[in-house]
C-alpha cells in the first residue's frame, strides 16, 4: 500500500456546530450580494402588503422567494422545476434560501401571484444603478429582438385556413353523429349497462379543434372590425377619406390604388392566430420564423445598464422608438444627450421627434456594409433622412452611431448566450411582458454586483 498520507475523508463524522450560510460559498460570492440586497435594499412592501391572513401554516418569507428567483434568473435557472432542483443540490442556492427548500409548485405559485410586483422591481434596481455611478446618459441606443413564445408556430392557423377547415371538421364531426345513431342499436348489446351513444375520444378530439377554431375565427374578425373603427375614428378627426389614407385631391392626377380584396371590418386570409399563445405573433428572427415577440431595450453606454424596457407582437420596430425615449426619460428624469439606433427606426416622425426633445438623434438610413463607416442608404429621400444619410456618411467613423454595437447588442448576447434565456416561460402579452422586465432587472443586478 501506498505510504502516502492524504487529507482525512470523513463521510459519516457529524460537525460538532452548524455550518454557517455565509460559509457556503466564498466571500464576495453573487449569492450574498443579490440576499443581501433584496434584505436591505428593495422595498417588497407591494409583494409583503398580500400576506394579511394570520391564519393558516407560515409561508415561506417573501424575501427568500424573491431572493430565490433573481439568482436563479442570474444564473440562467429559470424554470420553477430546476430552482427547487437547485434548493436541494446547490451550495450557492442554499446560501440563498439559508436552506429553505420549496417544492416547484410553491414557487411558480409566488411568481405567477407576485409577476406584477417582481417587474415593478425593475425601477428600484435602476436607481441604485444610478447611485452607483453606472448611468451617465450621455448616449443611449435602442434596439429590439425577436424572442420565441411558450407556443409552436405549427399550432397557428391563418383566417383563411380557419374558414374551410370549420367547414371540413363540421361536417366530419356531422358524419361522426350520424354513424353513431346508426349504430345504437347494436351498441346497446354489446355496451350493456352503457347507452353505448358516449363520444369516442376521437370524436372529442376534433370537436375540439372545431371550438379552439371558432374561437380564433371570431377573435380576429373582432381585432379586425376593431381596427376598421379605429381607422374610421381617425380619418373622421382629420378630415381624410378612410378608404385611402393618402386621400388625394380629385385634382392632384395621382390615381386611386384598386379596392381591397378583403372586406371593410374583416381580417385577411393571411393573417393569423396561435391556438396556444394568441397573443404571440409568427416573426422574422436571425434563425428564421419563429412565434415570438419583440422585445425592446434603451441601454446606457457607460456600463450597459437597461434604463427602460417594452415588449409588444409587432414585429415593426419603427413605432417603439418614441415610447421606448419617452420611458427613459420619465424612469430617469431626464433625456439622453445622444441616441443612436438601427436602419428599423428609421423615419421623418422618428427623427423630427427626437429634434423636438432636444435629443442629438444618430438613426441609420439603411443597412450597414462591411467596412463601411456609415450605415446608409435603403431609406425613401425624405427632407430628414436625407440629412441624417449625409450625417452619418460626414461622421464616418468617428460618428456617435458607432457606439450602437457596443452599447445595446452585447445585452442580447448576455441575456440570450451567457444566461440561456432564449424563450419565455409565460403565456399571454401581460405576463411576457412582466417577465421581460425581470429579465432586464436581473441584467442590472449583474452590472451593479460587478461594479461594486
Amino acid at each position: 500500500m501506498s505510504t502516502k498520507t492524504f487529507r482525512p475523508w470523513l463521510v459519516d463524522q457529524l460537525q460538532l456546530l452548524p455550518p454557517s450560510v455565509d460559509e457556503f460559498v466564498p466571500a464576495g460570492h453573487l449569492s450574498h450580494f443579490i440576499r443581501d440586497m433584496v434584505r436591505e435594499d428593495l422595498d417588497l412592501s407591494s409583494i409583503l402588503d398580500v400576506y394579511s391572513e394570520d391564519r393558516g401554516y407560515p409561508p415561506y418569507d417573501p424575501r427568500m422567494m424573491t431572493a430565490l428567483l433573481l439568482y436563479g434568473y442570474s444564473r440562467g435557472v429559470y424554470s420553477s422545476r430546476r430552482l427547487a432542483r437547485s434548493c436541494d443540490e446547490r451550495l450557492d442556492f442554499m446560501a440563498v434560501t439559508a436552506m429553505n427548500r420549496p417544492d416547484h409548485r410553491t414557487i411558480s405559485d409566488f411568481r405567477k401571484r407576485h409577476l406584477s410586483a417582481l417587474s415593478g422591481l425593475f425601477l428600484q434596481v435602476l436607481t441604485l444603478c444610478r447611485k452607483a455611478g453606472l448611468v451617465a446618459l450621455n448616449h443611449v441606443s435602442v434596439d429590439g429582438t425577436k424572442m420565441k413564445a411558450n407556443a409552436s408556430k405549427n399550432k397557428a392557423m391563418s383566417y383563411g385556413r380557419m374558414k374551410t377547415a370549420e367547414v371540413d371538421l363540421e361536417a366530419e364531426v356531422a358524419r361522426w353523429l350520424k354513424s353513431a345513431e346508426a349504430a345504437d342499436a347494436a351498441e346497446d348489446a354489446e355496451f350493456g349497462d352503457k347507452r353505448g351513444d358516449e363520444t369516442p375520444d376521437w370524436m372529442t378530439s376534433k370537436e375540439k379543434r372545431l371550438a379552439k377554431i371558432k374561437e380564433a375565427r371570431a377573435a380576429l374578425e373582432a381585432e379586425a372590425k376593431a381596427k376598421s373603427e379605429n381607422k374610421k375614428a381617425e380619418a373622421a378627426k382629420s378630415g381624410k377619406d378612410p378608404e385611402d389614407p393618402d386621400d388625394p385631391p380629385a385634382s392632384s392626377g395621382k390615381k386611386r390604388g384598386p379596392k381591397p380584396k378583403t372586406p371593410e371590418g374583416m381580417p385577411s386570409d393571411k393573417t393569423q392566430r396561435n391556438f396556444t399563445d394568441p397573443d404571440s405573433k409568427i416573426m422574422l428572427g436571425r434563425d428564421g420564423f419563429i412565434q415570438g415577440y419583440n422585445a425592446q431595450v434603451a441601454v446606457d453606454a457607460r456600463a450597459q445598464i437597461i434604463l427602460a424596457h417594452d415588449l409588444n407582437n409587432c414585429a415593426a420596430d419603427c413605432t417603439q422608438l418614441v415610447p421606448m425615449v419617452d420611458a427613459v426619460i420619465a424612469n430617469t428624469g431626464k433625456a439622453p444627450d445622444e441616441l443612436s439606433a438601427d436602419a428599423g427606426y428609421c423615419s421623418e416622425a422618428n427623427i423630427a421627434a427626437m429634434e423636438n426633445r432636444k435629443i442629438d438623434a444618430f438613426i441609420a438610413t439603411g443597412r450597414q456594409k462591411h467596412n463601411s463607416p456609415a450605415a446608409d442608404g435603403g431609406r425613401a429621400k425624405t427632407p430628414k433622412t436625407e440629412e441624417m444619410r449625409k450625417r452619418l456618411r460626414e461622421g464616418g467613423y468617428e460618428s456617435p452611431y458607432r457606439l450602437r454595437k457596443q452599447t445595446v447588442e452585447p445585452v442580447f448576447g448576455q441575456i440570450k448566450h451567457a444566461r440561456g434565456f432564449r424563450q419565455f416561460l409565460m403565456r399571454g402579452i401581460e405576463n411576457v411582458s412582466a417577465e421581460w422586465a425581470m429579465i432586464c432587472t436581473v441584467h442590472n443586478i449583474l452590472k451593479l454586483a460587478k461594479a461594486t
